[in-house]
């Protein structure tokens, strides 16, 4: 039976403080633990020892120390508890128990009280929907969003049954008035249609019994899951929640379109290099992208300082997250940040949690998502190319080499070439937003704003912005940057561009 894998409540899951990948948040606060662990989990058909309330259906049993059978009839005893009190008891006794044998414990106990609850399994399943969306929202408050929920479910659990789960909390609460939604984000809804977020049931009472039949499963298996999902998600801490996003400005005129122009224009190049089959050309394309980006994030700076906004910050840095997926998570991050750099913002990794967070004016946010998504694909495509062959190579060699240490060395390779390719794209990306910027200021027209002092204002507010947002990051090392060939290699696979016109 799945379990979890949360931390006991007296710590938060997760601890390590986000960093900032350059080879630096504060560690997360836990939530507030309003409940209180409660003590009647036990079932009891006949006698209970020590005190403990036994919940047994017939309730005729004798009961330790003179306490009252809970659900006998007929003999004066309380009622039994609702349905939404019986999810809550339950949810309080699998939230705060242990890891491993007492969380499966408690889960287990859990299930078999629900499945076998006298208030009926259709108040249960109205119950559970409830409680779901109250912990959805309880993510919200904590500075989650759609996307982080299932991304830290999947690595939480490595169950898709699980994830699964969660989307579905995700669009019951989707579907309620927005109580305590956090400030609208544009990407929240998008973060729901990519989730598939949909309500597929006829009703909130026929939730649970749909989804057994969905998944043919028996009402104790579909409980059991409801609840270790609903288990994960009571036990996330706090996370530095995101700046409200920037009202987008009006650009529906000749600027707007312009603007529209030069992002079809960088994507059409990013499609291409993901497409070509020779490195050389992949590069390239990627270069002239990045200085169309470049060139892309001046306009729009100065476009800001024409509207009037000290600084040239109409609506100030926003910020998104960006998932950080493994294996190899440290290399991705050094190369989210290496687009980051180029691109005028500021990433900060939290490992634990899956993403790094990106910091940057709302154009250049857009950019470096659109080239750190191409070149993640074009990066891992060379690694796995070039790591077959080291593969390759090492079977031929002489002596047998254990399988072991051929893995090894292998997983050494891949994670080195990616580190190296970081390490040269920071250059060359550097290079291109430099030329770029260079360009721009010998073609501004003398009555047009100095470029360098705007530039210069947007790159000190992403800075106060990320250190508003993580006053504490700490450095990371890197590991597993130690074999020679696959460093070789990875500069040679971003080394290989002609920056051109593509």
């Amino acid at each position: 039976m799945p379990g979890g894998r949360p931390s006991p409540p007296e710590a938060p899951l997760y601890a390590r403080p986000p960093v900032r990948v350059r080879l630096s948040g504060s560690p997360p606060t836990p939530p507030p633990y309003s409940e209180r662990v409660s003590e009647r989990g036990k079932t009891g058909r006949g006698k209970t020892g020590r005190g403990e309330t036994g919940r047994g259906k017939t309730g005729r049993g004798e009961t330790g120390r003179g306490e009252a059978g809970r659900g006998g009839k007929g003999h004066g005893g309380p009622s039994s508890p609702s349905a939404g009190e019986l999810v809550g008891q339950v949810l309080g006794s699998v939230r705060y128990a242990s890891d491993g044998e007492r969380a499966e414990d408690a889960i287990e106990a859990g299930a078999s009280m629900l499945a076998a609850a006298e208030v009926g399994w259709a108040a249960v399943s109205a119950a559970v929907v409830e409680a779901a969306v109250a912990g959805v929202r309880q993510c919200w408050a904590g500075g989650w969003q759609p996307a982080d929920l299932v991304r830290i479910v999947r690595r939480a659990a490595s169950d898709a049954a699980l994830v699964a789960l969660v989307v579905d909390a995700v669009a019951a609460e989707a579907a309620r008035p927005p109580a305590a939604r956090p400030v609208p984000d544009p990407r929240w809804a998008g973060q729901l249609r990519d989730l598939g977020a949909e309500i597929w049931w006829s009703a909130d009472s026929g939730y649970l019994d749909a989804l057994a039949t969905r998944r043919r499963a028996s009402r104790f298996e579909t409980a059991y899951d409801v609840l270790a999902a609903l288990r994960i998600l009571a036990r996330l801490p706090r996370i530095t929640p995101l700046p409200a996003p920037p009202q987008p400005g009006d650009r529906s005129g000749p600027a707007g379109a312009a603007a529209a122009r030069a992002l079809g224009r960088i994507r059409g190049l990013l499609a291409k290099a993901e497409a070509t089959d020779y490195a050389e050309e992949a590069e390239a394309l990627s270069a002239k992208a990045q200085e169309l980006m470049a060139r892309h994030s001046i306009d729009e700076a100065l476009l800001d300082r024409a509207d009037g906004s000290p600084g040239g910050r109409a609506d100030g840095p926003s910020a998104v997250r960006i998932g950080i997926e493994g294996p190899y998570e440290q290399a991705k991050a050094l190369l989210l940040d290496a687009v980051a750099a180029a691109n005028r913002c500021q990433a900060v990794w939290a490992a634990d949690v899956g993403f790094s967070t990106l910091i940057g004016f709302a154009p250049d946010l857009e950019a470096a998502e659109m080239l750190y998504t191409s070149l993640l694909l074009q990066a891992t495509a060379a690694m796995s190319r070039a790591g077959d062959a080291h593969h390759h190579t090492l079977k031929e060699q002489g002596g047998a080499p254990v399988a072991r240490g051929r893995s090894r060395r292998t997983r050494d390779f891949r994670q080195t070439f990616l580190v190296a390719y970081a390490d040269r794209i920071r250059d060359r990306l550097a290079a291109a937003t430099a030329a770029a910027t260079a360009a721009a200021t010998a073609e501004s027209a003398p009555t047009a704003p100095d470029l360098l002092p705007v530039l210069a204002a947007r790159a000190l507010a992403v800075e106060q912005t990320t250190g508003t947002l993580f006053p504490d990051t700490a450095p990371v090392r890197l590991r597993g940057v130690r074999d020679a060939d696959g460093w070789h290699q990875g500069r040679a696979a971003a080394d290989q561009a002609r920056l051109g016109d593509g």
